[in-house]
């Protein structure tokens, strides 16, 4: 089991405030909301369940994550791989970033033993063969462009090898004696299902065509999360329409399955906990921002659900919408959707920020002088009630 991490518990985000009165953002861990979401994939995903370690890479989420089943993790990075591999020794690390520096490939092959690696490009394949010394059981994947649906990210600019040109690279794999595989991203918070399926149809054109034997069919990660005012479709949904392509497709049966789920896995699993430090008309400054916890407001659009706290006075019944300021003196640090808000809003309070699991912390720049370390705080909250996209209620 992995080592413990120590943190304060609260039942609720009022007894957070009440308590500690922080004038600091609060990350409030909602360990058993990971825990549930972890089972869910592993108990309904039809293969290998990858965490995307990028999302949120906080120990006390890995902790959650590995303790609920989850042993396969997504590393996009030598101090990913580290992370995981010395915080949990029994845990296997896929280093699933295309392009990598031939040291991070020596050091994780050699002393974390990292044997899966993606490519979207020969010259990467002959970075790995010259380092690894090729084949002898290791894997290597052929990460492909594919089509792409109602994504709020298009990750295909930058990385995947066209439909047309995979095949002979996954010869090359072959060739090295490498087990094969085909990989592929449909993009981030992706809201159609059909993603996925022309995915895995593109990849079987592909490894119909290289004709070899491929052993691994990774389908990314894409699985939304629920964000203010976004109604995806449940993963559910999702599931059937992998299991259903890759049921029907003429792959070996030995083939494994795979996905590298992030937000639609753990953003649900935090909230963040920030303060009021000036109202000026129907404008809230607070102590977070666009270039800490808050940058997918502005970078995706993403828009989280929120509600007040002040637990030494009533809140007013009344609402309205408020612009949200962060803390740095850049004029670009403003969310682009107000909060729908008491009011009364106005210094001292507290505003509760929802799913905020997914690249938050991890996204956190120290631009300004404003650093996440060691100005904020992580809680743990021991009640999971009511966090959804909507705080309106005010049940926590």
């Amino acid at each position: 089991m992995p080592a413990k991490i120590n943190l304060p518990s609260f039942a609720t985000t009022e007894d957070v405030v009440k308590e500690l009165k922080p004038g600091y953002p609060v990350y409030c861990l909602r360990l058993a909301e990971l825990k549930r979401q972890a089972r869910y994939f592993l108990d309904n995903f039809p293969g290998r369940v990858m965490y995307a370690v990028k999302c949120n890479p906080h120990l006390a989420v890995l902790n959650a994550l590995y303790e609920a089943g989850i042993r396969h993790f997504d590393t996009a990075s030598l101090a990913e791989v580290a992370l995981v591999r010395e915080h949990l020794p029994q845990a296997d690390c896929y280093f699933m970033h295309p392009v990598k520096p031939r040291a991070a490939i020596m050091t994780a092959h050699q002393v974390y033993g990292v044997d899966h690696y993606v490519i979207d490009h020969e010259k990467e394949l002959d970075k790995i063969v010259d380092v690894t010394g090729g084949g002898d059981g290791k894997v290597v994947l052929v990460r492909i462009v594919t089509p792409v649906h109602e994504a709020q990210y298009q990750l295909s600019d930058k990385f995947g090898i066209s439909a047309e040109d995979a095949p002979a690279l996954l010869n090359k794999v072959h060739a090295a004696h490498f087990q094969t595989g085909v990989a592929f991203h449909v993009g981030s918070q992706c809201r159609n299902p059909q993603a996925f399926v022309d995915g895995i149809n593109t990849a079987l054109d592909v490894i119909e065509a290289a004709g070899v034997p491929v052993h691994y069919l990774d389908v990314g990660g894409g699985f939304p999360a629920l964000y203010q005012d976004d109604s995806p479709p449940e993963l559910e949904a999702y599931f059937e329409a992998i299991y259903a392509a890759f049921d029907q497709s003429r792959l070996r049966r030995d083939c494994v399955l795979m996905c590298e789920p992030g937000r639609g896995l753990v953003a649900s699993g935090c909230t963040l906990l920030v303060q009021v430090q000036l109202r000026k008309d129907d404008k809230l400054y607070i102590n977070d921002g666009v270039y800490q916890s808050l940058s997918e407001t502005l970078t995706g659009k993403m828009k989280l659900p929120a509600r007040l706290i002040n637990p030494k006075r009533e809140i007013t019944a009344e609402y309205q919408d408020f612009t949200i300021l962060g803390p740095t003196c850049d004029n670009l640090d403003i969310l682009p959707s107000p909060f729908h808000l008491p009011a009364d809003a106005d210094e001292g309070d507290w505003i509760e920020i929802g799913q905020t699991g997914a690249y938050s912390n991890s996204a956190a720049t120290r631009f300004n002088g404003f650093s996440l370390k060691p100005s904020s705080r992580w809680m743990r909250r021991r009640c999971c009630r009511g966090i959804s996209r909507s705080f309106e209620s005010g049940s926590t």
